[in-house]
C-alpha cells in the first residue's frame, strides 16, 4: 500500500475533454476521458486522495442547441437542470474511465460522482452585468427571439450575436460534507461539475436555482479545496507551464511564482481574462485561505509537476 500523501483537488479543462473542437463527437469525448484518467490514475497511485472536478462549456452548448432546435416540439431546458445533466454525464464517463484504469492496475480504489450545488449571492453584481457568452452564435433575427425569451444578446466581436450570462462568485458548496466523507472513507470523488450549479438561498434557508448564471470552475475548485482543506491545487489545462509575454518574442515560461509575484503579473495584463487570469485567481485565493501549494499543467505532466519536474508551482509569498 502506498503511503498517503494527502489530498489533492485535480480541475481538469475542456482540453481533457474535447481536445480537438472539431471532433466533439462522443466516440472522440470517450478516448480523451480515458487518457486524462491514466494521468489521475497515477495521482492516486502514487498516494494522493484525488476529488476531480471538471469543465462542461462545449457539453452545456451542446444541449442548449439541440433545445433551441427542439423549441416548436418540446418544453425549452432550464440552464441549471442542464447544469445537473453534464454533472451526471461527464462525471459517468470519467467515473467509469477511472475506474476501468484501476482495475488494469490491480488498484482498490473507486470514483463516483456527487452532483454539486453552489450557493451564490442573489445580488452579485454579476446579475446585473452579465458577461459570459454561452451557446453558439446567432444572427441578429435569432437573438431578437431569445431577447423576447428573456435572454441578454450582445454581438461578439463581428462574428455573430450570444446570449451572456452572470458568472458569480461562489460562496459555499452544498454537498461539501458529503465530498469531505467520501473522501476520508476513500473513494475518489467527482464534484463541482462546471463550477457547480448556481443556486441562492432565500430568506428561509431555503434552496433555489438561481438565474440564469455559471460559475467559474477554477474558482468553485479552489473553494472546494479550502474547504475540505486539500493539501494542493492543481489546475489541469492546455499548457505545461504559466508564461509571461505569453506568444512573444521575450515570452518566458515560469516554474514557480509566488503570490505576490503572481499578483503583479496579473497587474501588468500577463493573464487574459478568459484563459489564464481565473486559473491564477484561483491558485492565489487556495494559498491565501490555508493551501500549501497550486499548480498549473497539462494533464500528461501531472505526476512529473507534482514531482517537481515541470509545471508552474504557486506558493505563499
Amino acid at each position: 500500500m502506498t503511503q498517503r500523501k494527502g489530498t489533492a483537488v485535480i480541475a481538469i479543462g475542456g482540453n481533457s475533454l474535447i481536445p480537438d473542437k472539431h471532433h466533439p463527437e462522443i466516440e472522440h469525448q470517450w478516448a480523451a476521458v480515458q487518457e486524462t484518467s491514466k494521468h489521475i490514475a497515477n495521482l492516486v497511485e502514487d498516494g494522493w486522495d484525488t476529488v476531480i472536478t471538471h469543465g462542461n462549456g462545449p457539453q452545456v452548448g451542446f444541449i442548449l442547441r439541440r433545445a433551441e432546435l427542439a423549441m416548436p416540439e418540446v418544453h425549452p431546458v432550464s440552464l441549471d437542470l442542464i447544469g445537473a445533466d453534464t454533472q451526471g454525464s461527464i462525471g459517468y464517463m470519467i467515473q467509469q474511465s477511472i475506474d476501468n484504469e484501476f482495475q488494469r492496475r490491480g488498484l482498490y480504489r473507486r470514483a463516483i460522482t456527487i452532483v454539486t450545488q453552489v450557493v451564490v449571492d442573489k445580488d452579485d453584481p454579476g446579475f446585473e452585468n452579465p458577461t459570459k457568452p454561452i451557446g453558439g452564435f446567432m444572427t441578429q433575427e435569432e437573438a431578437r427571439k431569445f431577447e423576447e425569451m428573456g435572454w441578454k444578446v450582445i454581438e461578439d466581436a463581428g462574428r455573430g450575436y450570444r446570449r451572456v450570462i452572470a458568472s458569480p462568485k461562489p460562496l459555499e458548496i452544498v454537498e461539501v460534507n458529503a465530498i469531505k466523507s467520501s473522501v476520508n472513507e476513500g473513494w475518489i470523488v467527482i464534484s463541482v461539475g462546471g463550477g457547480g450549479i448556481p443556486v441562492i438561498r432565500d430568506d428561509e434557508g431555503l434552496l433555489h436555482p438561481s438565474p440564469p448564471a455559471v460559475i467559474d470552475k477554477d474558482r468553485a475548485s479552489a473553494l472546494l479545496a479550502k474547504d475540505i482543506q486539500a493539501d494542493l491545487l492543481i489546475i489541469s489545462t492546455a499548457v505545461e507551464k504559466v508564461a509571461i509575454n505569453f506568444n512573444k518574442p521575450d515570452q518566458k515560461w515560469l516554474e514557480r511564482m509566488t503570490v505576490s509575484e503572481a499578483r503583479q503579473y496579473m497587474a501588468e495584463g500577463h493573464f487574459a481574462p478568459g484563459s489564464m487570469k481565473p486559473k491564477i485567481e484561483a491558485c492565489i485565493d487556495f494559498i491565501e485561505n490555508g493551501g500549501k501549494e497550486a499548480i498549473i499543467t497539462n494533464p500528461p505532466n501531472v505526476a512529473r509537476a507534482i514531482a517537481g519536474e515541470t509545471g508552474t508551482h504557486i506558493v505563499m509569498g
